[in-house]
């Protein structure tokens, strides 16, 4: 059995794409990067989706990434930023999947109980939380970082209990799980 993996956990965004990387050893957690992708200075949409799909290629090919966590996008009043982050959380997606690495989706909520134990909790005290947890010397000014993190390590404390959240093996185990997806 491997005793080592990497975990790469994405909080995708049209404005700003988290993440953060951390190794499993044994059952020890160790922090190995977060940082974000700032897209806001891009007026076209398509453009920021390509450029998320590189980003994610770029980390999967620099960190080996044995797993994909990705935070789902929450249902919020405005339908076209809904449509707009799940298109981000598809190409995200789309790059793992291209790869052959398995992905999990989690709802926010649940990251955030993973965390710090409160559905509720705001970003500044998941980013507090993780701080401790990984004992990280100072947290960055975005905290869209801390939220791809988060995901990385809700995914860790969820492995093998598979509650709630949708895991894709490959696009064959996405479209038998999504077959309402596909067109004619």
């Amino acid at each position: 059995m491997k005793t080592e993996k990497i975990i790469l956990g994405i909080d995708p965004g049209t404005s700003i794409m988290g993440f953060g990387i951390i190794k499993i050893i044994g059952k020890k957690m160790e922090f190995v990067q977060m940082n974000e992708l700032l897209l806001k200075k891009y007026d076209d949409h398509y453009l920021k989706l390509k450029l998320i799909f590189e980003r994610t290629i770029e980390l999967i090919d620099t960190y080996k990434p044995d797993e994909i966590a990705l935070e789902a996008p929450f249902f919020g009043k405005n339908v076209q930023s809904m449509l707009k982050l799940g298109r981000a959380q598809g190409v995200a997606m789309a790059a793992g999947l291209s790869r052959e690495i398995p992905v999990t989706e989690y709802a926010p909520k649940k990251i955030k109980m993973a965390i710090t134990g409160k559905g509720t909790s705001s970003k500044e005290q998941v980013a507090s939380m993780l701080k401790s947890l990984l004992n990280l010397k100072e947290l960055p000014k975005n905290l869209d970082a801390t939220d791809g993190l988060a995901a990385a390590v809700c995914h860790y404390y969820n492995s093998g209990k598979q509650i709630g959240g949708k895991n894709y093996t490959g696009w064959a185990a996405f479209v038998k799980q999504n077959p309402k997806k596909l067109r004619d």
